[in-house]
């Protein structure tokens, strides 16, 4: 039984009485920019600016500051513990406020860190993070984008790029833009990780903010584009919610 089904949501309703009245304001919410957006991105991006206003932190997923520390110092390690290192050009696709961006962007020589998000607002949260943990010097690149074309950066630029709970929150068709076109800005040898939220069932998706999939389904996808695709079974290991892929240009 999937997160969407309403015999889900009761059974869940009733073991959970303290989350029906959020729940009921997201409902709110996305009826309310529904009807107020043309497409998924315009959308999203009106959640974030909400979410923002309230929190930063709590709006890149981390309900406490402990817990965003955490978050990003388990992408970080992930990260280098597989390969990145100082000398090499990162892209981070929904970078966020820089949960695990200050760490790359520290750790990274000057100038080699890409962070690029649809939301404007998170970006300048991002920006205090940069002054907050003093690391102006590094010159990192933080840009808006419209879509995940990639378009205004240059062919064959980065070592690795990186989506953590970008695509736990897409539709297949935004995915799929993002995998027509990441192959052109990686290097021969480059690696793209990314996490989802998956599902060995039906895939489905929760309001038009939390989207399932099944492994098979962004592995075929993929393959499509003329990219290798491996599910990554060690970060199984740690404490987190959502499972990741490793995708390489050969």
């Amino acid at each position: 039984m999937t997160r969407s089904n309403p015999l889900y949501q009761v059974r869940y309703a009733v073991r959970h009485p303290a989350k029906v009245l959020p729940h009921l304001r997201r409902l709110t919410r996305d009826a309310w920019f529904r009807l107020r957006t043309r497409d998924h991105v315009s959308y999203y991006r009106r959640v974030m600016k909400s979410d923002t206003a309230r929190s930063p932190e709590a709006a890149v997923g981390s309900k406490s500051h402990a817990r965003w520390l955490a978050l990003g110092q388990m992408q970080f390690d992930y990260l280098v513990g597989h390969g990145l290192k100082p000398g090499m050009r990162m892209l981070e696709i929904g970078c966020g406020n820089l949960r695990a961006g200050r760490l790359f962007i520290d750790y990274l020589d000057a100038g080699d860190y890409y962070g690029v998000d649809i939301s404007p607002d998170i970006l300048m949260a991002a920006q205090d993070v940069l002054v907050q943990y003093k690391l102006q010097d590094k010159l990192p690149r933080l840009t808006p984008v419209r879509d995940l074309r990639l378009a205004f950066l240059p062919d064959e630029h980065f070592d690795v790029v990186h989506a953590h709970s970008v695509f736990s929150h897409s539709p297949l068709h935004v995915i799929e833009e993002c995998f027509a076109h990441v192959g052109r800005v990686m290097k021969p040898g480059g690696w793209f990780d990314f996490t989802f939220d998956r599902t060995e069932g039906r895939e489905h998706q929760v309001l038009r903010e939390d989207f399932y999939y099944r492994t098979e389904t962004l592995l075929d996808l993929a393959a499509r584009y003329g990219l290798a695709a491996r599910f990554m079974d060690d970060w199984e290991k740690l404490p987190h919610k959502q499972s990741k892929i490793r995708i390489t240009k050969e």
